[in-house]
Order: C-alpha cells, then sequence, then structure tokens
C-alpha cells in the first residue's frame, strides 16, 4: 500500500517589507502631503466658528445627535443629505480623473493607509534605525533586553497615533473641547471610548503590521484600477530599452555592451509595495515614486542621465526606442478621457454650489389630517386640519405669520393661540397644529376639494414660503 504525500500547503507567511530611506523630489513631496492631510485632519475639529449664541461653534462639527452638518458656514441637515451624496460623486470622479491621468496617485500619496503607514515607517525607522539594522532586528531569533526595549517603544509610538487618530474622528462629532474633558475625567458616552478604541486598534495593525497587505487583498480599488487606465496613462515604469541587459560596469569596455541599470537594487530596497518595478507594471504598485527617486540619485552617482525609472506612458514606448523624445505631459493629461471627467465634475460641482445658494433659509411642509377628512362645526362651518412644520434655519429666532390662500371664504387658525403667529427658535424645526374654516354655504364648504396655499411671512425681513394642498368639503 502506498503512502499518498500531503498535499502542499497554499498559505504563505507574510514576509516583512522593511523600505530603505530615500530623499528627492517625491520623498519630500509625500513628506508635504503626509503634513498636510495629518494637520488638517487632526486640527480641524478645534477651529471655531461663531454661528450665534444658540448654535454650536465648532468649524466641522456632525451633530448626529440634532442630525446637522456643520462645515464653516454651510449647515447641511438631513432632507439635504443630496449635498453628501453629491461630494461622494465628485470624489469618486476626482478619483477616475487623475487615475486615468497619472495612475493611483491618490494610493501613492494621500490614501489614509499609505499616509498612516508611512508616519509609522517614519516612527520605526527613528528607533530601530534603517532598513539593514531593522533587517538584523527582525532576524534576531533571540529576544534579548535590547530588542525588548525597541519593540516596546516602538509599540508605544505606534499606540499613541492609534489613539490620536481615534481621539481625532470622535471630535468630529462632538464639541471637541467638552469631550476631551469628558474623556480624560471619565464622563464620555461608552460610544466615545468604543469607537476610539476600534480606531485606535485598527490604525496600530494596519499601519504597523498588515501595510501593503491591506492594499494587496483588502483594497477593492488595484483591481479596478486598470478600467479607469489606458496606454496614455502617465505610471511609474522602468525604461527597459534603455536599462537593459542590467549589470555591474566594472570596466570600460563591457559597460559599453550594458544599460544603465546597474542592478543595484535600490528601486527595490525602497519600494513600501516589496516589488521591483522593473519586473513591468503590477497590481501591488502604488506609483508612490520613491524608486524614481531612489533611481535618480544613483544614475548620478555613476554619471549617468536621470529617468531611467519615471512617470511615462506606454504609448511613447516605441518613439523613446526609436530615440525620439516622449510626447509633452500635457499631450497625455488633456484628452478625451481626462476631458469628460473633468467636465462632469465640474458640472456636478456647480450644481452643488448653485443649491447651496437658493436654498431657502424658510422651509415648510403640509401634512393633511386625514381621521377625519373634515370636521362640521356647530355653526355650519367646515374644519380641516393639518398638521404644519416650520423649518427655520437662520441663525437667531424668528416670528412668522400664517395665511392660507386659495379661496376668500377660507380662513387659517393657530391651535393654542389667538393669531396665526408663531415664533421659531434659530436653526429649528416646529411643529404646529394648523385649521383652516370654511364659512358655511361658501364654495370650498360644498366642494369635494379644492386647492389651497399655505403662506409663511418672516416678519423680520418679510420673506416668504409656501405649501400647496388640498381643503377638503362636503362634496354636495
Amino acid at each position: 500500500m502506498s503512502e499518498t504525500s500531503p498535499a502542499p500547503s497554499l498559505y504563505a507567511a507574510r514576509e516583512p517589507v522593511f523600505p530603505r530611506r530615500v530623499s528627492g523630489y517625491f520623498r519630500s513631496l509625500k513628506w508635504l502631503i503626509l503634513a498636510g492631510t495629518l494637520g488638517i485632519y487632526y486640527l480641524t475639529p478645534w477651529l471655531r466658528w461663531d454661528r450665534g449664541p444658540d448654535l454650536p461653534d465648532q468649524a466641522v462639527l456632525l451633530d448626529l445627535a440634532h442630525r446637522r452638518f456643520y462645515f464653516f458656514w454651510i449647515e447641511i441637515w438631513p432632507h439635504e443629505f443630496y449635498f453628501v451624496a453629491g461630494l461622494l460623486i465628485m470624489a469618486g470622479l476626482g478619483l477616475f480623473l487623475f487615475t486615468s491621468a497619472l495612475g493611483r496617485v491618490w494610493c501613492g500619496y494621500a490614501c489614509p493607509q499609505t499616509v498612516w503607514t508611512d508616519l509609522f515607517i517614519l516612527v520605526e525607522r527613528w528607533i530601530e534605525g534603517d532598513r539593514n539594522a531593522r533587517l538584523r532586528l527582525h532576524r534576531q531569533k533571540k529576544w534579548d533586553l535590547r530588542k525588548a526595549r525597541l519593540r516596546l517603544t516602538k509599540w508605544a509610538v505606534w499606540l499613541l497615533i492609534g489613539l490620536a487618530t481615534g481621539g481625532a474622528w470622535v471630535f468630529y462629532f462632538a464639541d471637541a473641547p467638552t469631550l476631551l474633558g469628558d474623556l480624560v475625567s471619565g464622563q464620555a458616552h461608552p460610544v466615545a471610548y468604543t469607537t476610539m478604541a476600534i480606531l485606535s486598534f485598527t490604525t496600530f495593525f494596519f499601519g504597523g503590521f498588515a501595510r501593503e497587505q491591506i492594499c494587496i487583498y483588502a483594497c477593492p480599488w488595484p483591481r479596478i484600477q486598470a478600467a479607469m487606465m489606458d496606454e496614455d496613462t502617465l505610471t511609474v515604469g522602468y525604461r527597459d530599452w534603455r536599462g537593459e541587459p542590467r549589470g555591474k560596469h566594472r570596466k570600460e569596455e563591457q559597460a559599453a555592451q550594458r544599460g544603465d541599470c546597474i542592478d543595484c537594487m535600490a528601486c527595490v530596497n525602497v519600494c513600501p509595495m516589496g516589488i521591483d518595478i522593473r519586473d513591468g507594471q503590477q497590481m501591488e504598485c502604488i506609483t508612490c515614486a520613491l524608486c524614481i527617486d531612489a533611481c535618480d540619485d544613483v544614475m548620478a552617482r555613476i554619471g549617468k542621465p536621470r529617468g531611467l525609472i519615471d512617470y511615462l506612458a506606454l504609448s511613447d514606448e516605441p518613439r523613446e526606442r526609436a530615440g525620439e523624445a516622449p510626447r509633452r505631459v500635457w499631450a497625455h493629461v488633456l484628452r478625451p478621457r481626462t476631458l469628460l471627467y473633468t467636465a462632469l465634475w465640474a458640472l456636478v460641482g456647480i450644481g452643488l454650489v448653485f443649491a447651496l445658494f437658493i436654498r431657502p433659509a424658510v422651509e415648510v411642509t403640509v401634512a393633511p389630517v386625514r381621521n377625519p377628512t373634515y370636521v362640521t362645526l356647530s355653526d355650519g362651518s367646515i374644519r380641516n386640519t393639518y398638521d404644519l412644520r416650520l423649518r427655520n434655519k437662520n441663525t437667531e429666532a424668528r416670528q412668522f405669520r400664517l395665511s392660507v390662500g386659495g379661496d376668500p371664504a377660507l380662513r387659517v387658525q393657530l391651535e393654542g393661540a389667538a393669531e396665526p403667529i408663531v415664533g421659531v427658535p434659530a436653526d429649528t424645526v416646529q411643529l404646529m397644529r394648523v385649521y383652516v374654516v370654511s364659512a358655511p354655504g361658501s364654495g370650498p364648504a360644498a366642494a369635494a376639494s379644492v386647492p389651497v396655499r399655505f403662506w409663511i411671512e418672516d416678519l423680520g425681513n418679510g420673506d416668504r414660503a409656501f405649501k400647496d394642498t388640498t381643503f377638503n368639503g362636503t362634496g354636495d
């Protein structure tokens, strides 16, 4: 009886990537974007904006308790969620635009996973040293006092960054100074502590341990990006027609037979994804361009032209192989696909701005009470009942007068008030019960249904709003 060999394992353990430090134009650009994006994220909840005595003064606030979204001078109500939807559409179109023009620049420069991973690698480099030192520490099987000290220090700083990340997130949903005091004193809502704990852990794990695995396996964008790119897209690539055959240039006569690539592995050692850009376009590449900085530095030191690894388009390959200069950048960027995305993006943006400036400061909704449809009063008058919601978007309380149009025989009554005048606090929705009465024997009283228009007049500035509905009579 023969023994069968066990099936091979399909699981491969992750090999950590330890990118080497590099300097250059793109590395400096990434540091600038990192500082800008993290600065915006951490500092925005602390910005103040005066909206009046009865409204929150936090510049950016997602007030879920009162169902408001405040963004500086803009206030979004729940029924205006189309503004948020429009912004999401603009974000998607912007992502399509930049990807079609410059590849995965979002992934390489501004994606939160990239930004926090860069920050975590920076901390790791400060504490444990550059690539070779971190490799030696990783391969050291025995945990001595030095390794434990370095690892615990690194993890502690990572946890502090994660805690700041989770804390900054919850500050967007409540007044930041007040919430900070409650968090420190232990009086904050358990949801705040739970949210901070989850975000702290995910930031710690994603940025410290998962890193490139999130981009490769968890994020769907690498698999979608191909539909956004074509042969004119400018993306990071290797000019193999110039670099091959690669090899060390030890003798002058041999150098003449080789390409410019000296196989120094600098581009591989700085890659945060652990790939070799010389193998061609790969799903794992986030076009962070650090390999460009590394290769340009090597080319400058050996006296070769820069640009062996560079932003380039596939459509320029035949021209460059023939010794011709590539087309200008604008010729690749300004093409039908990118122009279409730009036009759509601009149209959505213009539409949102237009809708923002034409939205009224006062809105009214009317809901007829249908049980019963109408009531016959003792004097023969016919009365209809309505639930009216008056939304005051102003930053101060206002007085409003109610009236009804459609037929002179109709008059309006406000429940609990002698006059049809109601005060609505700032930034508030007021619900009220309103009656419309038709005199006996009048047209509306005898008709089955007649149109009615409710008018709301702001007594402070004369602004008016209306809502159409119907008045039900006896139908005689």
